[in-house]
């Protein structure tokens, strides 16, 4: 359910000044490029032609013949193709630079959220929000600059053009009043337009990515044409938005365009006509001809400065729903993006100064899920430094979840989570390596090769992972695949069987070296004989604290302790002989007269 913000969302103007803030010089270098280029040199090269011009009449102020002023025009012609490949440049990185800002900013805040709301919308929405929305906002702020440099540009043209000919100048600025009020027209359906063009691109995404997700869930259903005419469905439905979205931009463009060359026509008979009259020098008529092609460009760039300013504050209120009750300006928050040089090496979390693992306690630890009374209800929990403990009980009777609730991946409602006595208050930033490693009932696995997938970017010699493979019981499949540890898994692993994908996890936890080892079903997809090879290498580390979801009989045997759940409650806690005497719960998961909880 996605969680809606009551703090007031970022306007355009605040995103485009909190980028500015990330980069300062880059956005003066821009600016300064832009108007020296449109006010310095496109000024002077209109000079230079109406100079040249009257020179081959003999009216120019300088007595200088044509070729020295078509030498002249050639050294501006090639200061100016440097400086405008230099802003070229600058704006390539200004853009990636605030699109980078901006999707690191929602990546870190998505990270830091719950596992299980980290995203209120689909994938693929949000895909589309970090790709084409957090691009709309970059380049409209150059947009902005440009608009910046032709307005100064045309002021200056405006007052040139007035001293030449007021009356002609007045005609050249009527159509300006035309686009501006298209423009305010247009803005409530350029916002339709755009929002509905991105809603149906992410559906698009977000399909794709299920139906890669599920190939063989789907290969066994047959549904492989019931999927396609649904892909068709909602690429029908894209292609329809985008075309609406693109026409419509097209015509605005169009337009503006248009009007402002009706424009030009009539300032051009009128200069013809003073031309006839004696009022014109031929220079003037040329500088004039050469300012209605930038006055315009103004025009039309005010009219597209004002579309996309509508938008920018679509893309700025999509992706500010990915940040899910942040405070708006976290979007715009300065930020190292490394574009260039060396990575930085990987962090696995800084607990500089924790203390070993002695205890871990948790008190009235409750959840409940949304719509829904299923959850886990006032838990208590006790580890021991060393200790192996099993978590045991009915299909959904809150196994899983209080895994995931103590570990931060869900937010709990009430209790308290103790590391050796001293509170926890944000165990999802606390339980991570080198405090604790999870391993999660479905591992998730990228379509990396699986040296990444076991690394995950750890900085990790040859030998670390080969012990971490080893640890995990997978050195004689990797013997068996074509590219050993290079092998390409494929999306979510597909290439790997499911114990394969367990074993893949369990390398990835031990190379980690995490106090707390919490594992969720972990050789489910395993045979006997390699599950118990896995734990016998897993309990050969002495130092470490377990906490195990299982029902597999050698690891109740094994455990410490034994916390049997029953409906989301804790319905007795102890080693397994004592349960069986006493716990009927565990007496009939014992004995395999189990059945799902009630839903």
């Amino acid at each position: 359910m996605t969680q809606v913000s009551d703090r007031p969302p970022i306007s355009v103007v605040r995103a485009w000044w909190g980028l500015i803030r990330c980069f300062p010089g880059l956005y003066s270098l821009t600016m300064a490029l832009r108007i020296f280029v449109f006010v310095g040199i496109f000024q002077a090269t209109g000079l230079i032609i109406r100079f040249y011009f009257d020179s081959l009449s003999g009216s120019a102020p300088l007595a200088w013949g044509p070729n020295a002023w078509a030498a002249v025009m050639l050294a501006v012609a090639l200061l100016r193709n440097g400086l405008i490949f230099t802003d070229m440049y600058v704006f390539f990185r200004w853009t990636f630079s605030t699109a980078a800002t901006m999707r690191k900013n929602l990546l870190e805040h998505i990270l830091s959220r719950p596992g299980a709301r980290a995203l209120p919308s689909s994938t693929g929405e949000a895909i589309s929000r970090f790709r084409e929305d957090a691009d709309e906002v970059g380049n409209y702020t150059v947009w902005a600059v440009f608009l910046l440099a032709t307005g100064i540009f045309g002021a200056v043209a405006l007052i040139t053009m007035a001293r030449i000919n007021l009356r002609v100048t007045v005609f050249a600025f009527m159509p300006l009043l035309l686009v501006v009020a298209v423009a305010n027209l247009a803005r409530a359906r350029v916002q339709q337009y755009r929002e509905a063009n991105r809603s149906a691109a992410g559906d698009v995404t977000g399909f794709i990515g299920e139906m890669f997700e599920h190939v063989q869930a789907v290969q066994v259903a047959g549904a492989e044409e019931s999927m396609l005419a649904q892909f068709e469905g909602l690429n029908e439905s894209r292609r329809k938005n985008a075309l609406r979205d693109r026409l419509f931009n097209e015509v605005l463009n169009s337009t503006f365009h248009n009007v402002a060359s009706v424009g030009m026509g009539l300032i051009l008979l009128l200069a013809g006509a003073a031309l006839r009259d004696g009022s014109f020098t031929i220079g003037d008529f040329s500088l004039f001809a050469y300012y209605m092609t930038f006055v315009t460009n103004m025009i039309n760039t005010i009219g597209v400065f004002f579309a996309r300013w509508k938008q920018a504050g679509v893309s700025i209120d999509r992706m500010e729903r990915l940040l899910q009750g942040a405070q708006p300006t976290a979007l715009v928050r300065k930020t190292p993006i490394h574009l260039s040089g060396p990575l930085p090496p990987a962090q696995e979390g800084s607990h500089v100064g924790t203390e070993p693992l002695q205890t871990l306690t948790v008190s009235g630890l409750t959840y409940r899920f949304p719509d829904s009374e299923k959850g886990i209800v006032d838990v208590d929990l006790r580890l021991e430094r060393g200790s192996f403990t099993v978590v045991t009980g009915r299909i959904g009777a809150g196994k899983t979840t209080l895994l995931r609730v103590l570990l931060g991946l869900l937010p709990p409602e009430s209790g308290t989570v103790h590391w050796n006595g001293r509170l926890i208050h944000e165990p999802a930033t606390f339980f991570v390596p080198p405090v604790s490693a999870y391993i999660a009932q479905t591992p998730s696995l990228f379509s990396e090769s699986l040296r990444e997938n076991i690394l995950l970017g750890l900085d990790a010699d040859d030998g670390e992972v080969a012990q971490a493979v080893r640890a995990a019981a997978l050195e004689s499949d990797l013997e068996q695949f074509e590219n050993g540890l290079e092998t390409v898994v494929g999306p979510r692993g597909v290439r790997l069987s499911g114990g394969q994908r367990q074993r893949a996890a369990a390398a990835r936890m031990f190379i980690r070296q995490a106090a707390l080892l919490v594992c969720d079903d972990l050789s489910s997809a395993l045979d006997v004989e390699t599950e118990q090879q896995l734990w016998e290498r897993l309990f050969a580390r002495q130092d470490a604290t377990y906490l195990v979801v299982s029902h597999r009989r050698p690891l109740l045997r094994r455990a410490d302790q034994i916390v049997v759940f029953k409906s989301g409650r804790v319905e007795d806690v102890g080693r397994l002989e004592p349960l069986l005497e006493r716990c009927a719960e565990m007496r009939s998961l014992w004995e395999g007269r189990v059945l799902e909880e009630d839903e």
